[in-house]
Formats: C-alpha cells, sequence, structure tokens
C-alpha cells in the first residue's frame, strides 16, 4: 500500500501493540514480498549476542531518528547525548514501510566517521530483554543495521554511559550511502509506503531536533531541498 506525496495521511501508525502482533513484518511482506526477512530465531541470535556484549551500567538506548519521535519502547528518562565515530545519515533503501520497490525509499541509519548528537533513552534494567525483544521486531525485520555498544557523552563532552546504537550493515543490500546528492532528494520527496512517506520521516526528525536544541546543519539544508522539490511536484 503505497500513498502519493501530497494526498491526504492514512499511514499506520507504528506502536507497541503493532509489534506485539507481528503487524510489521506481514506489512512489509505484503508491499515488498521479495523483501529477506530475518527468522525469529536469527533476531533471538542477535538479540542473545548484543545482550552478552553488553557494558556494566544502565541501559540506554541512542535515538537519532524515528526512534526520538515514536520510539515504541518504555523508557524512563531522556537525555541530550552525543556519540562519536558516528554520523546520522540517510543510507538505507526502503522498499517498504516508507517506500515501494518501484520507488524506494531512505531511512536513517549510523554510518561511519564524524559524530552524531541525538537523544539517550534509558530502560529500567528488570525491563531490558522484554524491550530490547519489542525493539528487535522494529529495527532488526531485516538484515540491514548491525547494532552495537557506544559511549554516550553529555553536552560536557562527558560519558555517562554506554548506549544501544543501530548502525548501517555497509556490506548488506539495502546500503544506499553512495547515491549522489540529486538522487538523495528525489528519493526522499517521492517516496511513500504504509509507514508514510520518506520526506515526512526526514521533515519529523529535523522537527524534533530543533525542539530539543540540537538541530542538525546537514539535515535542515536537505529537509530545505526535499521540500522545495516536493512543493515544485505539487504545483505541478
Amino acid at each position: 500500500m503505497s500513498r502519493r506525496i501530497g494526498a491526504p495521511d492514512r499511514s499506520l501508525r507504528l506502536s507497541r501493540e503493532l509489534l506485539e502482533a507481528g503487524g510489521l513484518e506481514a506489512i512489509l511482506a505484503g508491499e515488498a514480498p521479495g523483501l529477506r526477512m530475518l527468522t525469529d530465531e536469527e533476531r533471538r541470535e542477535s538479540l542473545r549476542a548484543v545482550l552478552e556484549a553488553r557494558p556494566p551500567g544502565e541501559s540506554w538506548l541512542f535515538a537519532y531518528g524515528s526512534l526520538i519521535w515514536n520510539p515504541t519502547i518504555h523508557c524512563i528518562e531522556r537525555r541530550i547525548a552525543r556519540i562519536k565515530g558516528w554520523h546520522r545519515a540517510f543510507c538505507l533503501s526502503a522498499i517498504a514501510g516508507r517506500g515501494s520497490p518501484e520507488r524506494p525509499g531512505l531511512v536513517l541509519a549510523l554510518d561511519e566517521g564524524g559524530v552524531c548528537d541525538g537523544i539517550a533513552l534509558r530502560i529500567v534494567e528488570g525491563d531490558i530483554e522484554d524491550e530490547l525483544a519489542l525493539l528487535w521486531r522494529r529495527e532488526m525485520v531485516a538484515a540491514a543495521y548491525l547494532p552495537c555498544w557506544v559511549d554516550v557523552l553529555d553536552r560536557e563532552g562527558r560519558r555517562f554511559g554506554s548506549a544501544l546504537a543501530f548502525t548501517i550493515d555497509q556490506a548488506g543490500r539495502h546500503y544506499a550511502g553512495d547515491l549522489d546528492p540529486d538522487t538523495l532528494v528525489h528519493r526522499l520527496a517521492t517516496a511513500a509506503g504504509s509507514l508514510g512517506s520518506s520526506a515526512d520521516y526526514l521533515f519529523r526528525t529535523r522537527d524534533e531536533l530543533r525542539a530539543y536544541g540540537i538541530p542538525d546543519p546537514a539535515l535542515e539544508e536537505l529537509a530545505a531541498q526535499v521540500a522545495a522539490a516536493v512543493e515544485k511536484m505539487t504545483a505541478g
């Protein structure tokens, strides 16, 4: 189910209930039958490995995109945080959800290099396994991310803990970090799926980062270009 950019938004809301019922997998499979999804066993093994590698201390999740404005998991604290060695980028191709096989969209991932400002979400210690299992049904539907633990820093540059972060698998088939600027803007401006448009994903992330007082200059510039492209298409 795709949606034309500029049409009334009737997209589905990604919720805990949808994830718990396995609805996201069903939706994505229906939109992109050729999409290779992880099996339940593969997800369990991935989560087990991440939990085994977890550093001591409080349980944090680093949110840099849609997890900021729709985390779906329960958290008891939010803190502005910075990580080093990674940057926010529209480098994950989306052939379902925010795009289609015919008109693939893009969503955010962490790519190598630079720094990234985002929000650290703290999870209750006793809930960590259940909450991450739910998160795996959202972020690890297909083999696109490589989850890992990163140091999170406060605004003074002091480390306050380790957080789980979803980095891109550059060797995976969904990696799209080598697009030229025009193609990047075009895909973001034209792609949509059952969860909404790629453009809306971009604009909502930009707005949330502004609200927290940590605007991303590269994202701001990209959003301006995509907004202009959408406006031009709508006017045409």
